[in-house]
């Protein structure tokens, strides 16, 4: 495998990848965004005790569906989508000119503890610009739970979202909860581009594939497992943090105490198969459009 033919050239247009990028996320946040509900809702089981009765996430789809109907599958879709508008160019387009600045493909192959920095670094950017829209996301995925016991929800959407958390909590608390969304970024980001990145490479340098989509499957199926792997402490802790409206936990840390002693250890992954479930779908259908699109636009492979 020549190196131009998986690593972007400095010289191709960033306009066209963070264009392809943005449409990729967007078809991939809305095929997954059900599991990503269902994960959400898991996460903040237990933080009540009216809600310390055991579930999984069969359970949790099924109540959303039986009290809300499929539309309640879909509580939060918008910010998800407008977070992923900024989120994804910026960790995706930024990991590939890193990588590319550093040298990658001008004869050097980078080792994979290198690329899990830079996918890391790249995810913590990414993370902090789009955080106010995550927080909204979170904020109106728990909502569904007000609606699913005949209660008014906070907000009635992302705008009405955005002016309420600015005039109660001021525009610092659009990014209440960045810093376990920054390590969740980072870890999440360094097991996905990193893994993703490598493996790939792995599966054509080996010769198993081909630069197509048996390859691209195969990698986002390995990248999936080790960013959830990575990232479920980190998330079950930042969506506890974005979704407290009060002073529940006075910080990540706190949260992360308060869960562990409450719930036990294994709190930290609630979530775990959903998150699993949608990240190793997510992938496989922005990567493997990512690259389809990329090539029909006369890039080169990622």
């Amino acid at each position: 495998m020549k190196p131009n033919q998986s690593a972007g050239t400095g010289g191709e247009p960033k306009g066209k990848k963070i264009l392809l990028t943005s449409f990729s996320a967007a078809v991939a946040e809305t095929a997954t965004f059900p599991i990503d509900v269902t994960k959400t809702r898991l996460q903040l089981h237990g933080e009540s005790s009216s809600a310390s009765r055991p579930t999984n996430a069969f359970r949790v789809a099924t109540e959303i569906l039986r009290r809300q109907g499929p539309l309640g599958l879909y509580q939060g879709l918008s910010p998800a989508i407008i977070r992923h508008l900024f989120y994804t160019p910026i960790r995706i387009v930024g990991y590939e000119t890193l990588r590319n600045a550093a040298g990658e493909g001008a004869g050097g192959a980078f080792s994979l503890p290198i690329r899990a920095l830079i996918g890391g670094i790249s995810g913590v950017i990414a993370q902090v610009v789009a955080s106010p829209a995550d927080l909204v996301k979170v904020r109106m995925q728990a909502d569904g739970r007000l609606l699913s016991q005949g209660l008014q929800p906070r907000y009635t959407g992302p705008l009405d979202a955005f002016r309420k958390i600015v005039h109660l909590e001021g525009i610092g608390g659009m990014w209440k909860g960045v810093l376990p969304n920054a390590q969740r970024a980072f870890l999440v980001n360094m097991g996905e581009l990193a893994c993703y990145d490598q493996a790939k490479r792995f599966i054509i340098g080996g010769q198993i594939s081909e630069d197509n989509i048996y390859a691209h499957t195969l990698a986002s199926i390995m990248s999936g497992l080790s960013a959830t792997a990575l990232s479920c402490p980190a998330d079950v802790v930042k969506t506890r943090m974005m979704n407290q409206s009060n002073t529940m936990y006075s910080s990540s840390y706190d949260c992360l105490m308060k869960t562990v002693r409450i719930e036990g250890l294994r709190a930290l992954w609630k979530g775990f198969l959903p998150t699993w479930a949608r990240l190793g779908p997510w992938q496989f259908v922005f990567w493997v459009s990512y690259e389809r699109l990329r090539n029909l636009a006369g890039l080169s492979s990622f």
